[in-house]
């Protein structure tokens, strides 16, 4: 069966797995300032995929209705002090300097 004539959900699949590793698409996207941006990236390769999708079908269909979600607007909550969790081992204190909690940790 050809790509194109899949339905939506299974071709956003195929666009997302072949995302997975495509390290010039994937910068392309890292860089967007918005997610107008990346509905034009991810157009460009659903083509050269040969698939059929829409801008419509890109910002309805999970999972990369999600990503454009995340791209145009901060998550509704944060958990500590927002840095990415790569960054936060950098800043952690050595295990003398921490204080114990209940005098076990």
């Amino acid at each position: 069966m050809q790509a194109n004539k899949l339905p939506v959900p299974q071709q956003i699949g195929l666009l997302v797995k072949a995302l997975d590793g495509a390290k010039r698409t994937n910068e392309a996207l890292a860089k967007c300032a918005n997610g107008d941006e990346m509905i034009e990236i991810l157009l460009g390769a659903s083509a050269k995929l040969g698939l059929s999708l829409t801008r419509r079908d890109l910002m309805e269909t999970p999972p990369i209705r999600d990503w454009i979600w995340f791209r145009n607007n901060d998550p509704l909550f944060t958990v500590g002090d927002s840095k990415p969790r790569y960054q936060q081992n950098i800043d952690r204190p050595e295990p003398s300097e921490r204080k114990k909690f209940l005098g076990l940790f």
